[in-house]
C-alpha cells in the first residue's frame, strides 16, 4: 500500500519522503522493524533520484545504531541481497558515485545478515547467483567480491559443490574464473576444502573430455576449465603421502628410545644398541671411520697450521707497509677534503652575503630561531659526542694494537695470533661453564627452597 502511493507520487519528493521518515521511525528502536520497512518499502525506489538519499542514508543510520546484527538474521534473502550487490558494485547504475560508495562501505554488514546465524546452512541458495554473475566481463572489484563470497560458500557449505556441478556446463567461464581463483588461493585453503575440491574437479575432468569429444560449449573455455582442472589435480597429488613428517616421527621415537637404553644401562657400552650394533658389525666399522677421519682432521690441520703460519706472516710483512701508507693517504685525504669543505664554506660565507638577508627577509623570526637552535644542537652533539666517541675509539684501537704487539714481542706472526684466539676461546668457554653451573645451582636452590 505505502509502496503504491510512493509510485503514484514520484513527482512529488517531499510527500514521499514525509511517508518514508514516518514509516522509518519504527526501526530506530526494533532492527527487524527497520528492515523490514527498508526492505519493503526502501528498496524498491532506491533507483529514484530524488528518494535514493534518504534510503540509503537511512540504512546507513539503522546499521549504526544497532551494531548487534543478530535481531537482522532472516530478514534478508538472496532475493533481496542480490539486487543490494549491483547496485553496490556495477558502474553506471541508477546511484550516483558517492551514494554507491556510501552503499559498499554498508556491504559487508548487509553481507551477514544476508548470510545468517548458520551460513554453512544457506550459502548454497546463493552459489548460483554468485556464478551466474562471475563472468570475465564484470568490473574487477565485483569480480573479487564474486570469487572470495563463492569460496567462502564452498568452505562453508559443502552443498555448494553439488550446485556448481549441477550448473558447470551452463556456465564454463564463469567456472574457468573460479576454478583459477581456487588454484591461486590454494595454500590458504583447508584440508576439508581440497578433498570435496578433488571429488567435483575430476567429475569436471570427465565433463570436459565429453565436451572436447561433442565439440559443445565453447573451445575456449572448454580449454581453459580443463587446464584448470589438470593443475588442480596436479596439486592434489602433489602433496601425497607426508614422509618427511614420519621420518621425522620416526627419528624423534628412535632418539628417544637409544637415550632411555642408555640411561637404563648406564653407559652405551652396556646398552643393548651397543650390543645390536656390535653383532651386525656396524659399531666397529664406524669406529675405524671415524679413526680414519680423525686422523685426516688431524693431518689436515697440522697442514693448514704450517702453511699459515708461513705464508700468513709473508703475507703480513708484505701487506703491513702497505696498510700503513693506504692509512696515512686515506688520512691525508680525509683532511684534504675538510678543508676543501672549509674553504668552500668561507667562500659561500664572503661572496653570498645578501643570502643571509634574504633569508632574514623573506622567512618568518620563529622558522630563523628554529634553525638556529637546530644548529646549535647539532655543534654540541658533534662536540660533545661524536668527537670525544671518535676519539675514544681511536685511542681504544691503538691501545689494542699495542697490546698486540707487546704481546708479540712486537712481530705479529699466525703462531701468535693463534696462540691468542686459543686463550681467548679457552677462557670465554671455562666463563660458560662457570655461568652454567652458577645457573644451575641457582635453579636447585630455587626449586629446593619451594
Amino acid at each position: 500500500q505505502y509502496l503504491e502511493v510512493l509510485r503514484s507520487h514520484q513527482n512529488r519528493p517531499a510527500k514521499c519522503l514525509t511517508v518514508l521518515w514516518a514509516l522509518g521511525q519504527a526501526g530506530f528502536t526494533d532492527l527487524h522493524e527497520g528492515l523490514k520497512v527498508w526492505l519493503g518499502v526502501m528498496l524498491p525506489v532506491l533507483g529514484i533520484k530524488s528518494l535514493s538519499p534518504y534510503a540509503v542514508s537511512y540504512l546507513d543510520r539503522l546499521l549504526m545504531m544497532h551494531p548487534n546484527l543478530t535481531k537482522g538474521f532472516g530478514m534478508i534473502g538472496p532475493k533481496d541481497f542480490f539486487p543490494l550487490l549491483d547496485f553496490a558494485f556495477m558502474p553506471n547504475n541508477s546511484l550516483s558515485p558517492s551514494l554507491q560508495e556510501q552503499l559498499r562501505r554498508l556491504y559487508p554488514r548487509l553481507k551477514v545478515l544476508a548470510f545468517g546465524a548458520r551460513p554453512e546452512a544457506a550459502l548454497h541458495t546463493y552459489f548460483p547467483s554468485f556464478l551466474s554473475r562471475a563472468t570475465p566481463a564484470c568490473p574487477p572489484a565485483m569480480k573479487k567480491e564474486l570469487l572470495t563470497s563463492m569460496s567462502q560458500c564452498l568452505s562453508l557449505d559443502p552443498l555448494s559443490f553439488s550446485v556448481w556441478r549441477q550448473l558447470y556446463t551452463k556456465h564454463l567461464a564463469q567456472s574457468s574464473l573460479l576454478l583459477n581463483h581456487l588454484l591461486e588461493s590454494w595454500e590458504s585453503s583447508s584440508k576439508k576444502v581440497h578433498q570435496s575440491l578433488q571429488e567435483t574437479v575430476r567429475s569436471f575432468k570427465v565433463t570436459n573430455e565429453e565436451l572436447a569429444a561433442r565439440g559443445a560449449g565453447g573451445d575456449q573455455d572448454v580449454a581453459a576449465c580443463d587446464a584448470a582442472c589438470k593443475e588442480l589435480l596436479r596439486k592434489m597429488k602433489g602433496r601425497g603421502f607426508p614422509w618427511s613428517r614420519l621420518l621425522l616421527v620416526l627419528l624423534v621415537f628412535g632418539a628417544g628410545f637409544f637415550l632411555h637404553d642408555v640411561q637404563t644401562h648406564g653407559s652405551f657400552q652396556a646398552s643393548s644398541s651397543a650390543r645390536l650394533l656390535r653383532s651386525a658389525g656396524i659399531l666397529p666399522a664406524s669406529q675405524l671411520a671415524w679413526q680414519k677421519v680423525s686422523l685426516g682432521c688431524l693431518e689436515g690441520y697440522r697442514w693448514l697450521e704450517r702453511s699459515l703460519a708461513h705464508h700468513g706472516s709473508t703475507a703480513v710483512s708484505i701487506l703491513w707497509p702497505q696498510l700503513e701508507l693506504l692509512w696515512e693517504t686515506s688520512g691525508e685525504v680525509a683532511r684534504g677534503v675538510f678543508q676543501q669543505c672549509c674553504s668552500l664554506l668561507s667562500w659561500l660565507h664572503s661572496s653570498l652575503p645578501w643570502l643571509s638577508d634574504w633569508l632574514q627577509n623573506r622567512l618568518p623570526e620563529s622558522l630563523l630561531h628554529f634553525a638556529e637552535c637546530v644548529r646549535e644542537l647539532l655543534l654540541f652533539l658533534v662536540r660533545s659526542c661524536l668527537v670525544p666517541l671518535l676519539q675514544g675509539l681511536a685511542t681504544v684501537l691503538q691501545q689494542g694494537w699495542q697490546r698486540c704487539l707487546d704481546s708479540c714481542n712486537g712481530d705479529v706472526t699466525w703462531m701468535c695470533v693463534r696462540d691468542h684466539l686459543m686463550s681467548f676461546t679457552y677462557s670465554s668457554w671455562i666463563y660458560l661453564q662457570n655461568a652454567t653451573l652458577a645457573l644451575k645451582n641457582w635453579a636447585l636452590a630455587m626449586i629446593s627452597g619451594h
